[in-house]
Formats: structure tokens, sequence, C-alpha cells
């Protein structure tokens, strides 16, 4: 184990991994919203160039109606 190992260069801001390519992006967008049926849902991000791609929604600041 290295140095480098133990302590890896972290990104500044919010970083999360792409649902398409699996890479670490500065920049996700979120792209799927997976309700949980307790506790709180999980947020699928992707980075800018699959974003397009895999499209958006539902995400958490969707309002669905039901009427």
């Amino acid at each position: 184990m290295t140095v480098e190992d133990l302590f890896p260069v972290v990104p500044a801001g919010h970083v999360a991994l792409c649902v398409e390519c699996k890479t670490p992006t500065c920049a996700p967008i979120p792209v799927r919203y997976i309700q949980s049926n307790s506790g709180p849902g999980t947020t699928l991000y992707a980075c800018p160039e699959h974003a397009v791609k895999l499209g958006a929604g539902p995400t958490p600041d969707d309002v669905i109606s039901t009427r």
C-alpha cells in the first residue's frame, strides 16, 4: 500500500459516479430517483455527456399529480 492509496486526491464540490460510464464527475446531473419503502430514496446521477442520452426524471423535485 502506498501513500497515494492512503490519501487519494478528492475533488472539491459534489462528486458522484455516472450510472452509465461509472466514472466520477464533478458536474453530476440527477437522471433517476429510486423510491425506497423505508427511509430515503436514492438519486442516480450521470455525467453531462451521458445525461443527454439517459434523459431526466423522475427526480425528487418532480411533482407527480394523482388526479
